[in-house]
Protein backbone atom coordinates (compact mmCIF):
# COMPACT_ATOMS: atom_id res chain seq x y z
CA UNK A 1 0.00 0.00 0.00
CA UNK A 2 1.24 3.41 -0.83
CA UNK A 3 1.44 5.99 1.75
CA UNK A 4 -0.52 9.00 0.61
CA UNK A 5 -0.01 11.75 3.02
CA UNK A 6 -0.99 15.29 2.57
CA UNK A 7 1.54 17.86 3.57
CA UNK A 8 0.65 21.39 4.33
CA UNK A 9 2.44 23.80 1.99
CA UNK A 10 4.56 26.62 3.26
CA UNK A 11 2.20 29.22 1.76
CA UNK A 12 -1.12 29.68 3.45
CA UNK A 13 -4.32 30.31 1.51
CA UNK A 14 -4.35 34.03 2.42
CA UNK A 15 -0.79 34.50 1.25
CA UNK A 16 -1.56 32.72 -2.04
CA UNK A 17 -4.57 35.00 -2.59
CA UNK A 18 -2.44 38.08 -1.91
CA UNK A 19 0.17 36.92 -4.43
CA UNK A 20 -2.52 36.46 -7.10
CA UNK A 21 -3.96 39.91 -6.39
CA UNK A 22 -0.51 41.47 -6.73
CA UNK A 23 -0.05 39.70 -10.07
CA UNK A 24 -3.43 41.04 -11.27
CA UNK A 25 -2.51 44.59 -10.20
CA UNK A 26 0.80 44.33 -12.03
CA UNK A 27 -0.96 43.16 -15.19
CA UNK A 28 -3.43 46.07 -15.03
CA UNK A 29 -0.63 48.53 -14.33
CA UNK A 30 1.44 47.30 -17.29
CA UNK A 31 -1.64 47.30 -19.55
CA UNK A 32 -2.55 50.82 -18.44
CA UNK A 33 0.97 52.11 -19.07
CA UNK A 34 0.98 50.56 -22.56
CA UNK A 35 -2.44 52.03 -23.35
CA UNK A 36 -1.41 55.47 -22.11
CA UNK A 37 1.79 55.27 -24.18
CA UNK A 38 -0.21 54.39 -27.30
CA UNK A 39 -2.59 57.32 -26.76
CA UNK A 40 0.30 59.74 -26.22
CA UNK A 41 2.01 58.47 -29.39
CA UNK A 42 -1.17 58.88 -31.47
CA UNK A 43 -1.81 62.40 -30.19
CA UNK A 44 1.80 63.42 -30.78
CA UNK A 45 1.98 61.98 -34.30
CA UNK A 46 -1.37 63.53 -35.26
CA UNK A 47 -0.37 67.00 -34.10
CA UNK A 48 3.09 66.96 -35.67
CA UNK A 49 1.75 65.73 -39.02
CA UNK A 50 -0.96 68.38 -39.17
CA UNK A 51 1.17 71.33 -38.15
CA UNK A 52 2.35 71.81 -41.73
CA UNK A 53 -0.97 71.77 -43.50
CA UNK A 54 0.35 73.72 -46.48
CA UNK A 55 3.27 75.85 -47.61
CA UNK A 56 3.05 79.35 -49.03
CA UNK A 57 3.57 80.35 -52.64
CA UNK A 58 6.86 82.02 -51.64
CA UNK A 59 8.11 78.83 -49.98
CA UNK A 60 7.21 76.78 -53.05
CA UNK A 61 8.75 79.10 -55.62
CA UNK A 62 11.93 79.85 -53.66
CA UNK A 63 12.94 76.20 -53.13
CA UNK A 64 14.08 74.43 -56.32
CA UNK A 65 13.77 71.07 -54.54
CA UNK A 66 9.98 71.48 -54.77
CA UNK A 67 9.92 71.10 -58.57
CA UNK A 68 8.06 67.90 -59.40
CA UNK A 69 7.44 67.08 -55.74
CA UNK A 70 3.83 66.70 -54.54
CA UNK A 71 3.05 69.48 -52.05
CA UNK A 72 0.07 71.34 -50.62
CA UNK A 73 0.12 75.11 -51.03
CA UNK A 74 -2.10 78.04 -50.20
CA UNK A 75 -2.65 81.32 -52.00
CA UNK A 76 -5.17 84.09 -52.62
CA UNK A 77 -7.11 83.77 -55.87
CA UNK A 78 -6.83 86.72 -58.23
CA UNK A 79 -10.33 86.87 -59.69
CA UNK A 80 -9.69 88.38 -63.10
CA UNK A 81 -7.23 85.57 -63.99
CA UNK A 82 -9.79 82.75 -63.69
CA UNK A 83 -10.29 80.90 -66.98
CA UNK A 84 -12.70 77.98 -67.00
CA UNK A 85 -12.95 75.66 -70.00
CA UNK A 86 -16.36 74.04 -69.69
CA UNK A 87 -15.75 71.60 -72.57
CA UNK A 88 -12.50 70.15 -71.22
CA UNK A 89 -13.20 70.76 -67.52
CA UNK A 90 -9.99 72.69 -66.93
CA UNK A 91 -9.44 75.66 -64.69
CA UNK A 92 -6.55 78.10 -65.03
CA UNK A 93 -6.02 80.92 -62.53
CA UNK A 94 -3.34 82.78 -60.60
CA UNK A 95 -2.79 82.91 -56.85
CA UNK A 96 -0.83 85.44 -54.83
CA UNK A 97 1.29 84.67 -51.80
CA UNK A 98 -0.52 85.19 -48.50
CA UNK A 99 1.56 86.20 -45.50
CA UNK A 100 0.98 83.66 -42.75
CA UNK A 101 1.78 86.19 -40.00
CA UNK A 102 -1.52 88.06 -39.99
CA UNK A 103 -4.38 86.80 -37.86
CA UNK A 104 -7.34 87.98 -39.95
CA UNK A 105 -7.81 85.81 -43.04
CA UNK A 106 -10.03 88.28 -44.93
CA UNK A 107 -7.50 91.10 -44.50
CA UNK A 108 -4.60 88.83 -45.47
CA UNK A 109 -6.33 87.73 -48.68
CA UNK A 110 -7.26 91.32 -49.57
CA UNK A 111 -3.69 92.50 -49.02
CA UNK A 112 -2.22 89.59 -51.00
CA UNK A 113 -4.24 90.16 -54.18
CA UNK A 114 -3.75 93.93 -54.04
CA UNK A 115 0.01 93.78 -53.42
CA UNK A 116 1.74 94.11 -56.80
CA UNK A 117 5.02 92.80 -55.32
CA UNK A 118 3.49 89.60 -53.89
CA UNK A 119 4.76 86.41 -55.48
CA UNK A 120 2.23 85.06 -57.97
CA UNK A 121 1.81 81.56 -59.29
CA UNK A 122 -0.23 80.24 -62.18
CA UNK A 123 -2.37 77.21 -61.28
CA UNK A 124 -3.77 74.65 -63.69
CA UNK A 125 -6.20 71.88 -62.78
CA UNK A 126 -7.88 69.30 -65.01
CA UNK A 127 -11.12 67.31 -64.69
CA UNK A 128 -12.63 69.81 -62.28
CA UNK A 129 -15.96 71.59 -62.45
CA UNK A 130 -15.58 75.24 -61.51
CA UNK A 131 -16.45 75.57 -57.81
CA UNK A 132 -18.80 78.35 -56.76
CA UNK A 133 -16.26 79.58 -54.21
CA UNK A 134 -13.57 80.09 -56.87
CA UNK A 135 -13.72 83.86 -56.83
CA UNK A 136 -11.61 86.94 -56.24
CA UNK A 137 -9.84 86.93 -52.84
CA UNK A 138 -10.78 83.34 -51.98
CA UNK A 139 -8.15 81.26 -50.23
CA UNK A 140 -7.15 78.33 -52.42
CA UNK A 141 -5.52 75.32 -50.78
CA UNK A 142 -4.18 73.04 -53.51
CA UNK A 143 -2.38 69.73 -53.69
CA UNK A 144 -0.20 69.09 -56.72
CA UNK A 145 3.27 69.72 -58.08
CA UNK A 146 5.25 72.60 -59.51
CA UNK A 147 6.23 71.97 -63.10
CA UNK A 148 9.53 73.01 -64.60
CA UNK A 149 7.55 75.58 -66.61
CA UNK A 150 6.65 77.41 -63.35
CA UNK A 151 2.99 76.33 -63.40
CA UNK A 152 1.46 74.56 -60.41
CA UNK A 153 -0.44 71.49 -61.64
CA UNK A 154 -3.11 70.88 -59.00
CA UNK A 155 -4.84 67.57 -58.41
CA UNK A 156 -7.00 68.80 -55.53
CA UNK A 157 -8.55 72.21 -54.89
CA UNK A 158 -10.11 73.42 -51.64
CA UNK A 159 -11.47 76.95 -51.27
CA UNK A 160 -12.29 79.25 -48.38
CA UNK A 161 -14.40 82.31 -48.97
CA UNK A 162 -13.07 85.44 -47.22
CA UNK A 163 -16.53 86.82 -46.44
CA UNK A 164 -17.15 83.89 -44.09
CA UNK A 165 -14.15 84.76 -41.93
CA UNK A 166 -14.47 88.48 -41.42
CA UNK A 167 -17.22 90.97 -40.78
CA UNK A 168 -16.22 93.03 -43.78
CA UNK A 169 -13.36 92.81 -46.19
CA UNK A 170 -11.46 96.11 -46.45
CA UNK A 171 -12.91 98.21 -49.25
CA UNK A 172 -16.28 96.44 -49.20
CA UNK A 173 -19.61 97.44 -47.75
CA UNK A 174 -21.69 95.13 -45.58
CA UNK A 175 -23.47 93.64 -48.63
CA UNK A 176 -20.16 92.73 -50.30
CA UNK A 177 -20.06 95.52 -52.90
CA UNK A 178 -16.85 97.39 -53.56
Amino acid sequence: MTDNTWQKSDVSQNEALQLLQRDDRAKFLIGGVLLLGAVIYLVFSATTNSTTYFITVDELVNDVDNIGKTVRISGAVIGDTIIYDEQNLTIDFTVANVDSDTGDLATSLYQAVNNPTATRLRVYIENEVKPDLLQHEAQAIMTGHLGEDGVFYATELLLKCPSRYGETVPGQSENGEV
